[in-house]
């Protein structure tokens, strides 16, 4: 494709994002709400490659269950994330006050002792309820925070959703070649966020059991803790009944010897284990159209403390 075809796209795809954005933040929630799962439901229809990579994945996971069954899933799954997508820019439309008075925070005080501790906290979860709401309502109720994150393929949405990312004052920190930043959020107390359950590229992925299968995991955050001595904090959102939204921090989890030669890959696997609770209590939260398992990764036997970047993930 040429650079004026794809600079065309762009546009395109840019200007549809803001004119959706545009009228979604003209409507009630409750009508934002239908129009996501009536997005997510077209797009379940339309999109035959994750569609057919949900069920597949599924399917491994809960061979038990019946095919009617892991259909209805997958149908859930689409519809959250369209109406992700389109509450996400719903919220941001909102004033700070009415973005707070939608949230309720569990657990916050883990946050609160890791900053009293003073190495930061590595905020670890995955692509699963609302997490970039999440990152939005703890940086105006906690403090700001780092998000690191992959960037968009169009550099017009990229920049269109990094402001969005720090419009309560978050940072965004590019995950390919983004390990200084992370460290210097570190050490200046901060918290950074991290999601670890995509499939990873690079050596110094970890193999880690994740829904019954080995996954290649980040090792970055086992890295950083150890290397740091930050608070691991896992972190998970759900919607409530109500319309409003609960904001989970799990207890910090317990940093293993960094003189253990399994002390990454133990971390990791803990880390995962968290995020599989979830996982399986709330399926249809999670991003089952990834494709996570996989075997063209190069790991390495025993990953190091000298991780220099966090990996590259494809969908």
């Amino acid at each position: 494709m040429s650079d004026a075809t794809s600079g065309r796209r762009h546009r395109l795809e840019q200007a549809a994002v803001s004119g959706v954005a545009a009228v979604v933040r003209r409507l009630p929630q409750s009508f934002a709400t239908r129009l996501g799962h009536g997005i997510g439901a077209i797009g379940y229809r339309l999109d035959a490659r994750h569609r057919r990579i949900t069920l597949d994945n599924l399917a491994a996971t809960f061979p038990e269950r019946s095919v009617a069954e892991r259909t209805r899933i997958a149908k859930q799954v689409f519809a959250h994330f369209g109406r992700k997508l389109i509450e996400l820019l719903w919220f941001t439309g909102l004033p700070a006050e009415r973005q707070l008075a939608l949230v309720e925070f569990v657990g916050a005080e883990h946050i609160e002792a890791a900053r009293r501790a003073g190495k930061g906290a590595l905020i670890v979860t995955g692509h699963f309820g609302f997490w970039e709401l999440h990152a939005l309502a703890h940086g105006l109720k906690l403090g700001p925070m780092a998000v690191v994150a992959r960037a968009l393929d169009n550099p017009l949405l990229d920049r269109t959703l990094i402001d969005l990312r720090s419009s309560t004052g978050n940072i965004v920190i590019d995950r390919k070649g983004g390990l200084r930043r992370i460290m210097r959020a570190l050490n200046a107390n901060q918290a950074v966020a991290v999601l670890i359950d995509q499939h990873i590229l690079t050596a110094d992925a970890v193999k880690v059991d994740f829904l019954g299968r080995p996954a290649a995991t980040t090792s970055a955050v086992a890295v950083l803790a150890l290397r740091t001595g930050a608070a691991v904090i896992p972190a998970f959102s759900l919607p409530l009944n109500d319309g409003r939204y609960r904001l989970i921090y799990e207890k910090p989890l317990e940093l293993p010897s960094s003189e253990s030669p399994d002390a990454v890959r133990d971390l990791t696997q803990r880390c995962t284990k968290v995020l599989e609770k979830y996982v399986r209590a709330h399926p249809e939260r999670w991003l089952w159209m990834h494709r996570r398992w996989r075997d063209d990764v190069r790991t390495t036997e025993s990953p190091s403390l000298a991780v220099d970047d966090a990996g590259d993930a494809e969908a």
